[in-house]
């Protein structure tokens, strides 16, 4: 019953957030019936909600207990004032993101109306080999993930995007040995990613942070202000 639970909330996507009862039970794959049942317990629950035209999507009860527990609420609430400051001095992307099984998972992201293009939102995720935050996130990660994904398959957005593993362990290595990453044209031509760690008060790489800002001759020029925002973060969890 869980695990029906659970491919019914997978269903939704940030782009699918609404979907007839039918689409929930195809993409779930449930009968029909078993489908709208569920969907009914889960909307009396709460976890759901109807829309007027009877579609469903998750529902504000479900974002209320996962805030609750989730271990993500303090880095995020700290980090921010952080962000905030970031993205102001770069006028793009500003965002944090952490380790989640063999994927990064952004937690927050700040953007401007004229920011170059992006593909992560929050609670959104990313293969590691993809996006800079990825990369940091790998580069720190225990070898037995790191072989996992290294093993692939490693899936190609553009022409930029890595998927050789030998090229894959000498920017890890380059990653660990400079401290940060700069990732022209991984997710999309017009932008570069770039991130450094964030490490908690054991010295553990808890988080990466990262701006996108245009694929120019430019963009290697936020990784200082990119790296002191990372260390005010770390300052801040270690106060906390």
């Amino acid at each position: 019953m869980l695990e029906r639970v659970v491919r019914i909330l997978e269903a939704f996507t940030p782009t699918d957030r609404a979907l007839t009862v039918g689409e929930v039970s195809r993409r779930a794959g449930l009968p029909t019936t078993t489908g709208s049942r569920m969907v009914a317990d889960m909307v009396e629950h709460g976890l759901l909600t109807r829309d007027d035209d009877r579609r469903v999507r998750v529902g504000t009860r479900l974002w209320e207990l996962a805030s609750r527990a989730s271990p993500t609420v303090s880095l995020r609430e700290l980090a921010m004032p952080v962000l905030e400051e970031l993205h102001r001095a770069v006028g793009h992307h500003a965002q944090l993101g952490v380790l989640d099984g063999e994927q990064v998972l952004f937690v927050e992201r700040l953007s401007a109306d004229q920011a170059v293009v992006n593909y992560t939102r929050i609670a959104a995720r990313l293969p590691l080999h993809m996006s800079s935050s990825g990369l940091v996130l790998l580069a720190h990660a225990p070898a037995e993930l790191q072989e996992r994904v290294l093993a692939g398959p490693l899936a190609r957005l553009t022409p930029a995007t890595p998927t050789d593993p030998g090229e894959l362990r000498r920017r890890l290595a380059d990653v660990r040995r400079d401290g940060f990453v700069v990732c022209p044209g991984y997710l999309h031509p017009e932008a570069t990613g770039i991130a450094v760690p964030v490490r908690d008060e054991h010295r553990r790489v808890a988080a990466a942070v990262s701006v996108i800002v245009p694929n120019d001759d430019r963009a290697r020029d936020h990784v200082p202000g990119l790296a002191a925002a990372a260390r005010r973060i770390e300052q801040r969890l270690a106060a906390s």
